[in-house]
């Protein structure tokens, strides 16, 4: 017992650590690429330089003041508001303290974006957006997991069925993506049949009422969710049905069989048990990536998630945001690969924490 809490020990440790430098690997990645390799950085200095360049010149204060004198107030403001800003220091020393205020979590302040309430933090920011995309995309995703799932586990049984062959036929409406057939929702229910609205989170003005609010959200969600169920329900579930159907085929199954234990319980204990590593790692990673939302589907549909703020941030290069919004789905991920790992362990007993099997 006590060997094998030592081994849980160490394997936990190691495990850790893996994901940490695979995060800051990554997060280091995206500083450079999110700056440019410090070009943000000098488009930051310009605009710096121009504005205290607008102040001054616009100020009545210095209109008796030289053309050289003004320039040398310019550029002594200007230096100070570099120093404070920190970009006095080259990029590559600077690059690494971003990367240590990202993996601490100290994602600073935006340089441009702000939150609804006019605060530049990045924190703040991100966690205004966070509950709307966590609210759309994860019950999109839960709804399409656990559908596809069951109607998988269904038409195993009834393979060859005329149901079997329509989901085969359908399932190439998964080449393209949700908010492709999004564009369609909105043309027939909002603009034709004008039953649905257009996108947003919720009727304007929002109702005061807390039920009718709840009500009107998820009235805006239907379009969204309906564009991503037609995308991909057919093909998660031909994946899950032929999931399935190569393990009913295995041969302690036609044992199983052979035995005359019920279907159910063949299903439940043969077939569905043995399939959980995948099935709980499928949810896992899906959960967590529909966390980060989808930038064209929030665009399409207006929705005020993190796709679209991922969407502003770019457009107006905010590296900050971006870094911010990129180092908390790293977190996310690598915490949830860990728990994934001794998951494993507990529900499938041919796995020995560490590596390998039994």
């Amino acid at each position: 017992m006590r060997r094998e809490l030592l081994n849980f020990v160490k394997f936990l440790a190691r495990r850790s650590l893996t994901l940490f430098i695979t995060v800051m690997i990554a997060t280091y990645i995206t500083i450079i690429i999110a700056n440019m390799g410090g070009f943000v950085d000098e488009i930051v200095k310009s605009e710096t330089l121009f504005r205290i360049g607008q102040s001054i010149r616009q100020n009545p204060a210095y209109k008796n003041l030289n053309q050289s004198e003004i320039e040398r107030i310019i550029q002594e403001q200007y230096e100070l508001e570099i120093k404070r800003i920190g970009l006095d220091k080259p990029f590559l020393y600077r690059s690494f303290i971003y990367l240590k205020d990202a993996l601490t979590l100290e994602l600073g302040r935006a340089l441009y974006l702000t939150s609804d309430s006019g605060s530049r933090s990045v924190k703040l920011i991100i966690l205004e957006r966070l509950p709307a995309t966590i609210l759309l995309f994860t019950t999109i995703q839960l709804v399409i997991f656990f559908s596809s799932l069951f109607m998988g586990l269904y038409l195993s049984r009834h393979y060859g069925s005329k149901l079997d062959k329509a989901i085969i036929a359908l399932s190439p409406l998964s080449s393209m993506p949700g908010w492709f057939y999004g564009i369609f929702l909105i043309i027939i229910f909002a603009s034709i049949l004008r039953i649905l609205p257009y996108g947003g989170l919720v009727d304007v003005p929002p109702p005061e009422d807390p039920l009718k609010y709840a009500l009107s959200v998820l009235k805006h969600m239907i379009l969204p969710s309906l564009s991503w169920f037609i995308a991909y329900f057919a093909v998660e579930t031909y994946v899950r049905r032929t999931f399935f159907l190569m393990f009913s085929s295995e041969d302690y199954v036609e044992l199983a069989r052979a035995k005359g234990l019920p279907s159910r319980l063949i299903e439940r204990r043969y077939i569905l048990r043995p399939t959980l590593p995948p099935i709980i790692t499928s949810l896992a990673l899906t959960l967590i990536s529909s966390w980060m939302g989808a930038i064209i589907t929030e665009r399409v549909f207006n929705w005020p998630g993190l796709g679209t703020l991922l969407y502003m941030a770019i457009g107006s290069m905010d590296s900050p945001v971006v870094i911010g919004i990129v180092v908390l789905y790293a977190y996310l991920l690598a915490i949830t690969v860990l728990v994934l790992d001794l998951v494993y362990a507990i529900i499938d007993p041919r796995i020995r924490l560490g590596g390998g099997y039994t």
